[in-house]
């Protein structure tokens, strides 16, 4: 895992895009602040900006880097969740401005699985998640199910022998506000 975590670290820091396993499905990721690499994946995925993408982060500890206000309720929610959850903060900051949906809002997941958080701790910086495939297609489940489109346009391919997926379904998305209100997006 050390050589996988090294290589997709070169590549995020030279402003290159990952696929790689994530807790949930296959993704296509980047350094969530370069706005160059996200807008390479937007490309590859053939998919509108306006369609903002989610952001991985490491420990819930640095939400507050990345939005304005962290509503207690969100502390609760990750901790009490078993599933993969991913939530929706208003006030998003110091990413990416074409990450940011029109809102001003960001979705955020903290990662369980090894790979995606010692990578996320050592960049030091979120990395984008998205499914792997072109916009509107399937999500594929496992990385033999990834079209060769999206395979030929990243920069690295994470290869971890034995760990083939995730939970094979996207997260739950929950929308909060600052006030502590929410509302279930997908569950």
């Amino acid at each position: 895992m050390q050589e996988q975590i090294k290589n997709s670290l070169e590549t995020l820091k030279k402003g290159g895009i990952i696929l790689y396993p994530t807790d949930t499905v296959w993704g296509i990721g980047c350094d969530a602040t370069n706005e160059k690499a996200v807008e390479k994946i937007y490309n590859l995925k053939r998919r509108k900006e306006s369609q903002s993408m989610l952001i991985l982060l490491d420990n819930e500890n640095k939400l507050s880097r990345y939005v304005d206000v962290v509503p207690d309720i969100a502390y609760q929610l990750i901790e009490c969740s078993e599933e993969p959850i991913t939530i929706i903060y208003p006030d998003a900051r110091n990413m990416a401005k074409n990450l940011i949906n029109e809102d001003g809002s960001i979705g955020i997941r903290i990662v369980k699985n090894d790979f995606c958080k010692k990578l996320i701790g050592l960049l030091n910086k979120p990395i984008v998640s998205t499914s792997a495939n072109i916009s509107g297609e399937k999500t594929p489940k496992r990385l033999n199910e990834i079209s060769e489109m999206i395979i030929s346009g990243v920069d690295y391919i994470v290869d971890l022998p034995g760990f083939e997926e995730g939970t094979g379904k996207p997260s739950s998305i929950i929308k909060l506000e600052v006030n502590g209100e929410f509302k279930i997006i997908r569950k």
